[in-house]
């Protein structure tokens, strides 16, 4: 049994006290912005610096946090968590679509909330860039009473849930747990009661600025085929665009329609999610081949976790997706339902909201470039080049990233160059990953100049180096953009094998031949760039990974 420490009261008996402390350290750096020190987590956890270093080592080990430098911070594959709740309740592949059309349709921002406890949490944006817009990211909590979805979900509490309601706004009545509002400027609770039998006869809830000044939202409910309140679909806009009255006027028709069509996609039937397992496999290899650092209840509750990612399932199929005996899994469900990650009914558990706050939230408002950059220094550290990861702007590449390496001699480029695509490694597997057509066009309007005395600037045969370097899936250049400057680049591609950027190694081409620095740096760009698909793939399957 694990010592009384790791079990608060009323915790079941057969509780998996590393698992609880696993968790606790999850939440601590994601409530410290996603990245603590170890001295300040086992200070936080309450526990020995040498417990939270088994739980890091652990942790890292499943690719769910990093060492960066002397603090801990979490990793875009945890995102895996937060996924798996995010597929169980199929609401973000079913509806996730029709938010998005609404949202072009509107021109505002649109999204898709849930209840939890008497919070309401986010699973899915669909937002406008504009100077004021909507800033909220997909797993933020915000507290019912100050927002539009919480007085529709208010309407079906119990008293439990009112109780714990009333004992929130006692110990927090600024709201300070919520790190995701600014403090209220009005006293939301006072007229909640009467939102929420506003919103009861009108079947839609408005937020007149209840979050901040300025901000306004209409939300509906979207219910199952039992009638039941699934979530709620919100329009967001700024009082600089509608009042309230203009916002009902301009929203409600369609708003109502497109929550029609989501109610009828909920009836449809469910598709198995694609990547329920990663974890539980990662937590199959032998205790010898992992090492005494490593923590196996710990990984195997996180695998029970992620197992329930195709919805509610009974203990003997968690254990046979898990492959772990029914006593191990029975233990780590009781442990995550007492911690309020697992619900039971229905003869079966499955996932709660909850999951969200083990550091979404913090992941969900990652740019590509905070992604790509520990995977860029890596590879900065093995080939001692400098490398940069770009998109593409029109017929220029932009760097977004860029991991110098220190050197007498070194290429000075900053975040935000622009450079013409045609002649950069980079602007090349650019240019291979668009349709033939719209390559071809970009190359025509590029105009192409020489810069040096060996640019390419006839569009014919920059179309076949384009094309030479979507077969090998790689370009190098050499002296093209300036003299002495060799590049070398291959594409990175998002889950739906979309080309989204490039990245590359930089050096000077006196240093070595072409076909040297091709056999000595491209097995490496390769493994970054896998690994920077690999957090995107797991990132970015529910949430929008802008460039940076």
């Amino acid at each position: 049994m694990p010592p009384p420490s790791s079990r608060p009261p009323g915790m079941p008996r057969e509780v998996v006290g590393p698992l609880v402390r696993g968790l606790a350290l999850l939440r601590a750096l994601a409530s410290g912005g996603g990245a603590r020190q170890a001295s300040e987590l086992a200070k936080a956890l309450g526990v020995a610096r040498s417990s939270v270093d088994r739980l890091v080592s652990t942790l890292a080990r499943l690719g769910y946090v990093r060492l960066d430098g002397r603090e801990v911070a979490l990793a875009p594959r945890l995102a895996e968590l937060g996924n798996a709740y995010i597929a169980s309740t199929g609401l973000a592949d079913r509806l996730g679509g029709l938010a998005d059309r609404l949202a072009d349709e509107l021109d505002e921002s649109v999204s898709l909330a849930v209840p939890d406890r008497d919070g309401v949490r986010f699973v899915h944006q669909a937002t406008r860039r504009r100077a004021m817009s909507l800033t909220f990211r997909t797993g933020d909590l915000l507290p019912a009473e100050r927002g539009a979805p919480g007085a529709l979900f208010a309407a079906d509490w119990d008293e439990e849930q009112w109780a714990a309601w009333r004992a929130r706004r006692e110990a927090d009545a600024e709201d300070e747990t919520f790190g995701a509002l600014p403090p209220p400027h009005v006293d939301a609770a006072s007229c909640f009661a009467r939102r929420i039998e506003t919103a009861g006869e009108r079947g839609w809830s408005l937020d007149d600025e209840l979050i901040e000044p300025g901000l306004l939202a209409l939300a509906m409910p979207v219910r199952d085929a039992g009638g039941e309140q699934v979530c709620a679909v919100s329009v967001v806009s700024h009082t600089s665009r509608h009042s309230a009255e203009s916002l009902e006027q301009a929203v409600l028709g369609r708003l109502t329609g497109v929550v029609a069509e989501m109610s009828e996609a909920l009836r449809a039937p469910s598709r198995q999610c694609e990547e329920s397992g990663n974890a539980s496999a990662r937590t199959r290899e032998p205790k010898r081949e992992l090492g005494p650092e490593f923590v196996e209840s710990l990984a195997r509750g996180l695998a029970v976790l992620t197992a329930l990612a195709d919805g509610s399932a009974p203990l003997t199929r968690v254990a046979e997706a898990t492959g772990l005996a029914r006593a191990t899994a029975r233990r780590s469900l009781l442990t995550l339902e007492h911690l309020g990650y697992v619900v039971a009914g229905g003869g079966g558990f499955r996932l709660t909201p909850r999951v969200l706050e083990l550091g979404f939230a913090q992941l969900s408002g990652y740019t590509l470039a905070q992604l790509a950059e520990p995977h860029l220094a890596r590879l900065v550290a093995q080939v001692r080049e400098s490398a940069s990861l770009s998109v593409l702007r029109g017929g220029e590449i932009q760097y977004i990233a860029r991991v110098p390496t220190v050197r007498i001699m070194s290429v000075n480029i900053t975040v935000g160059t622009r450079f013409p695509a045609y002649a950069t490694s980079m602007g090349r597997v650019l240019l291979a990953g668009l349709p033939a057509a719209a390559r071809r066009a970009l190359l025509r309007a590029a105009d192409p100049a020489p810069l040096t005395e060996r640019t390419v600037t006839s569009a014919r045969r920059l179309d076949e180096l384009v094309r030479d370097a979507d077969r090998a899936g790689y370009a190098l250049v050499d002296d093209e953009l300036e003299e002495g400057l060799r590049s070398l680049a291959v594409p990175i591609r998002d889950g739906s094998g979309r080309v989204v950027a490039a990245a590359n190694v930089s050096t000077h081409s006196g240093r070595s031949t072409p076909q040297e620095s091709r056999s000595a740096l491209l097995p490496s760009l390769r493994e970054a760039a896998a690994a920077i698909e690999a957090d995107l793939g797991v990132l970015g399957r529910y949430v929008r990974i802008p460039a940076g």
